[in-house]
């Protein structure tokens, strides 16, 4: 196992009270946080479109409040980030580190031996929180977000779960 993964995965701190899968009738709470946290956030038909297709989607709770959501892809060793978010009210107390951890867990019992994920390079504090759990840029796709004046690229980010070279 990573000796990055190996020490994220020792981090103490806030606990998740559970993870569970994210159902139909969350989508108005994850609309809510999208909403909150995105000029430009995925729509309804996107998340139900998630839940239809069978991606990894878990819903964070924490002290029995509906914190936040991903929504990972998994296949043929490979897992992919798709949408990660944590409601503003529960940031900046450590448990964007613990979610991380959490979905980093699940795809590895999924067999992953790899984890990718796109991040805008203006959200430091995302960029800032995967390079502390051992990510690594690996590219950038040109005009990837919408932005008020146009475009923003994004950072493609990875994480090798199977080698202590991460």
């Amino acid at each position: 196992m990573l000796t990055k993964l190996k020490s994220l995965l020792s981090l103490t701190g806030p606990q998740v009270d559970y993870l569970r899968p994210l159902k139909t009738n969350d989508i108005p709470k994850v609309l809510t946080i999208e909403r909150q946290m995105y000029s430009y956030p995925w729509s309804e038909g996107i998340f139900k479109d998630c839940l239809k297709i069978g991606y990894s989607n878990w819903a964070f709770i924490k002290d029995g409040q509906f914190v936040g959501y991903v929504i990972l892809s998994v296949a043929v060793g490979e897992a992919h980030i798709l949408n990660i978010c944590l409601d503003p009210a529960y940031q900046g107390k450590g448990l964007g580190r613990q979610f991380l951890k959490e979905v980093l867990i699940i795809a590895k019992k999924k067999n992953a031996n790899s984890v990718f994920l796109e991040v805008r390079p203006s959200n430091t504090a995302a960029v800032q929180l995967y390079k502390t759990a051992g990510f690594k840029k690996i590219g950038k796709r040109k005009n990837y977000y919408p932005t008020a004046d146009g475009k923003e690229d994004a950072l493609v980010l990875s994480l090798d779960l199977t080698s202590d070279s991460a």
